[in-house]
């Protein structure tokens, strides 16, 4: 089951906040939070707050246990944006753009929790079975070429 939170209007940049849920997606809840905790960003800590929200959510709507779920889905919309106005020479302004983002978190208890070790055995399985089937082709290729005859120089005298 899918449960999800949304943060609208957050006062930061979507390009700054992107930069924090990247990095969370596809996370245990429980390792997210570790990663968000120390993070020394201002997205970190607004995008804790929905994730602990999320994690609420899922508690009390869908009665799930928050050790089972995974940050499915970690997305920053842009919203609207304010313009300032800053003073500039000779009486002329320049605009200031002060722009606000929707952070959404989709929470999901579908996806296998993944660890390190599963991690790591994964792709030493995938490197072995590399391995066999290029030595595979190795052999299948060595064994249709013939030897070729060797060329020699003819000399022009």
């Amino acid at each position: 089951m899918e449960v999800r939170s949304i943060y609208k209007y957050a006062r930061i940049s979507p390009f700054k906040a992107r930069e924090v849920t990247r990095e969370i997606q596809g996370l245990p809840v429980s390792a997210a939070l570790d990663l968000l905790a120390f993070t020394p960003k201002k997205a970190a800590f607004l995008i804790n707050k929905t994730l602990k929200s999320a994690i609420a959510n899922a508690e009390n709507n869908a009665n799930l246990k928050p050790d089972g779920l995974v940050v499915k889905e970690a997305t920053v919309g842009e919203g609207p944006t304010l313009k300032r106005i800053m003073a500039r020479a000779r009486g002329s302004a320049s605009r200031i753009l002060k722009r606000t983002s929707h952070i959404r978190i989709v929470l999901s208890d579908e996806i296998p929790i993944e660890t390190r070790e599963t991690r790591k055995a994964k792709q030493e399985q995938e490197k072995k079975a590399a391995m066999r089937s290029e030595a595979a082709k190795g052999a299948a290729v060595e064994s249709e070429q013939k030897p070729r005859k060797k060329k020699t120089k003819k000399s022009n005298k």
